[in-house]
C-alpha cells in the first residue's frame, strides 16, 4: 500500500506519518436498537466502546480519528445516546479532526455527534472506505468483521483480525456487541480472489500474523 502502519492488538490502525488513526465498525447503540426489537441485551456496548477507544486516542494522540463506517448500528443510533455518552464523543474530538465514513448501518449524516461525514477518504494512493471493493488496491476498509480460526494446543481459538495481502486491508469490528466473518468465507475470497492474504490475529498484547490458507473453516 505504499504506507507504514502500525496495528494495535485492540483492533485499530495507526499511521504515524499522517497522524491518522483509522478504527471500523463500532456500532454504537446496537443494545438499544435490539431492545427496540424486544431483544434485551445489557446497555452499556456504547460506553464500552468508546472507553477503549478512548484509551488508544489517549495512547497515540492522532491528529485525525477515521471511523470507516457503520459507527452506529442504525440510523437512529446518534439520537438514543446518552448524555453522557455524547459528552465523552465530544472530548474525544476536541482538537483533532473527526471523520465519519458512511457505512451500510448508516449511510447518512447525522447531527448532534461532530465530525465530518465522507463517503470516502482518499489520501495520497490510499482510499479509507467502509466496504471493500473486488480488485480495488490501496484501500482500508470495514464492512466484513473478520475473524480468524486457527488450531492452538489441540483446540481452535478464534480472534478477530486484520486482514491484509499488502495492496488492501480489512479491519476488524471494533463495538463490543460486533459479531465477526470467518476469514474463510466466500466473502473475504471475493476480495482478495485468492488465499494468499494473511490474517493478523489480535491478542491481548501483540498481533499474530497467519497465512489465511492456514486458518481453519467454520
Amino acid at each position: 500500500m505504499g504506507a507504514e502502519f502500525a496495528a494495535d492488538p485492540a483492533g485499530v490502525i495507526y499511521w504515524p506519518e499522517q497522524g491518522l488513526l483509522a478504527v471500523a465498525d463500532l456500532h454504537l447503540e446496537k443494545g438499544s436498537s435490539f431492545a427496540a426489537r424486544g431483544v434485551l441485551l445489557p446497555p452499556y456496548d456504547t460506553a464500552a466502546t468508546l472507553a477503549r477507544l478512548a484509551a488508544l486516542i489517549a495512547r497515540y494522540a492522532p491528529r485525525t480519528v477515521v471511523a470507516l463506517g457503520d459507527s452506529f448500528h442504525d440510523g437512529r443510533g446518534p439520537a438514543r445516546l446518552a448524555d453522557t455518552d455524547r459528552a465523552t464523543l465530544c472530548n474525544l474530538q476536541r482538537g483533532r479532526d473527526w471523520i465519519w465514513i458512511a457505512g451500510n448501518h448508516d449511510p447518512d449524516p447525522a447531527e448532534g455527534i461532530g465530525g465530518r461525514f465522507l463517503p470516502a477518504l482518499v489520501i495520497g494512493a490510499l482510499t479509507f472506505r467502509h466496504e471493500p471493493l473486488e480488485n480495488a488496491g490501496g484501500e482500508i476498509a470495514g464492512h466484513l468483521h473478520p475473524v480468524a480460526r486457527v488450531e492452538w494446543r489441540g483446540r481452535a481459538v478464534s480472534r478477530r483480525c486484520l486482514a491484509c495481502d499488502g495492496a488492501r486491508l480489512v479491519m476488524p469490528a471494533f463495538g463490543a456487541y460486533a459479531g465477526g466473518l470467518n476469514v474463510r468465507d466466500r466473502a473475504f475470497a471475493n476480495v482478495f480472489r485468492t488465499l494468499t492474504f494473511t490474517a493478523h490475529m489480535l491478542g491481548r498484547q501483540r498481533v499474530y500474523a497467519v497465512a489465511a490458507k492456514h486458518c481453519l473453516p467454520d
